[in-house]
């Protein structure tokens, strides 16, 4: 009897380690690995397939989708404006909809009847890789082994490998998890548990301290072509190209950690340490050059979408028709986002040299305090009084009521 396939989200860490095993001792599944290059790092894919097939998979996929991951889901996040809670840059969240896709694509492939992933019953992202599957096949079954298996922790995971031989990255002295990919790298659990805690300084790998960074400033210039960066210092370069090398040099000045206690999508609230340098670089320069280019009103109302999208992507609803009727609406807007943002780099903060556009909307004969001939200083107490004067009724209305509390007082006494 040939054995029931399942395709396995598979990162070679802890938990999908276990699972492998698991899977085929609790019911005999004959495992597909999949893993999706997202920029994780050589470190984590070297070995990776040998290590697959000795845990006990029947064969793995290795697929390359980083070029995919900028262009069709970073690049769309940054034209929005994403960020989750004013802070998270969605590292771990935009990769998640990539991931599924793929997932699915192999499934179908290889003729799997079910798609198992490693995320736990508490987090984030057991919701984004099943809102995947089900919106891009739902007829695959979904197999969560952190929901039905008898492991309570990870401590107990790490129990059940050492039993079973089976070889994982997590020691028990160092148990908080990490997730790594172009964009960021994000750092949960363990140690990090307590938020009074402050992270060891030897535990990020993709900045330097801010006080050890380069004493003299550097600087750099982002080029966007409709919200699209294309260029940095007047050399162009490609979309993955781009973000890896914008990452090298934020990373050498400390740019992009964010420390953050944020509210998961199950209600708990949850530390995470991430770093983005690159991506930190590149929304500040694309909110730069919005500013410069887009009118107030859209500006405005683009922020709360931009809040909206972020809930999106962080929810896993990234499959959605309301994410792609956003996209149309953000996609209009950054028609005019097209310049130059001229910044400067120093010890953690990025500060703003200059910026040109040949679609800014700011006029320095109209904005200027000097004299000028364009705006008549007199048409303002025109404006002020009919945009006041809802005020100025509600104040008249006001002194009415406090006249006629007056005179009963004064009737009364």
């Amino acid at each position: 009897m040939t054995s029931e396939k399942v395709v396995l989200a598979y990162s070679g860490g802890l938990d999908t380690s276990v699972i492998v095993k698991w899977l085929q001792e609790k019911y005999g599944y004959e495992i597909v690995a999949v893993t999706g290059d997202v920029g994780q790092g050589d470190s984590e894919l070297e070995g990776l397939e040998e290590k697959a097939i000795k845990t006990g998979a029947s064969e793995i996929f290795i697929e390359d989708i980083r070029e995919e991951l900028v262009t069709d889901y970073i690049f769309p996040m940054v034209q929005s404006g994403a960020v989750y809670e004013g802070k998270y840059l969605l590292g771990t969240a935009i990769a998640r909809p990539v991931i599924g896709k793929k997932l699915v694509e192999i499934a179908e492939q290889v003729g799997a009847s079910a798609i198992a992933h490693g995320a736990t019953g508490k987090g984030n992202d057991q919701v984004r890789f099943e809102f995947a599957i089900k919106a891009l096949n739902p007829h695959l079954k979904i197999i969560a082994p952190w929901r039905e298996w008898e492991f309570k922790s990870r401590s107990d995971c790490i129990n059940y490998a050492c039993e079973k031989n089976i070889p994982i990255p997590v020691t028990a002295e160092k148990p908080y998890s990490i997730d790594r990919n172009l964009w960021h790298i994000s750092f949960e659990g363990g140690i990090l548990e307590d938020p009074a805690r402050e992270p060891n300084r030897d535990m990020f790998r993709l900045t330097c301290d801010p006080q050890e960074a380069p004493d003299e400033p550097e600087s750099l210039s982002i080029s966007f072509d409709k919200g699209i960066p294309y260029a940095l210092n007047g050399e162009k370069y490609g979309p993955l190209e781009l973000v890896l090398e914008l990452n090298r040099i934020a990373g050498r000045h400390g740019i992009g950690r964010v420390d953050l206690v944020e509210n998961r999508l199950l209600g708990m609230k949850s530390r995470g340490i991430y770093e983005t340098p690159g991506g930190t670089i590149l929304c500040f320069a694309h909110r730069e050059l919005e500013q410069y280019t887009l009118d107030r009103e859209t500006y405005h109302y683009k922020e709360n979408i931009a809040l909206k999208y972020a809930e999106l992507i962080y929810y896993g609803l990234w499959f959605t028709p309301l994410r792609e009727a956003l996209d149309g609406f953000i996609r209009t807007t950054q028609e005019t986002v097209t310049g130059t943002i001229d910044m400067k780099l120093y010890k953690g903060n990025i500060i703003v040299k200059g910026r040109t556009s040949p679609y800014t909307l700011y006029n320095p004969d109209m904005a200027t305090f000097e004299e000028d001939e364009l705006f008549n200083q007199k048409d303002a107490q025109g404006f002020i009084n009919l945009y006041g004067l809802p005020l100025t009724i509600k104040g008249l209305m006001d002194k009415k009521k406090q006249i006629k509390i007056s005179s009963r007082e004064v009737a009364k006494s």
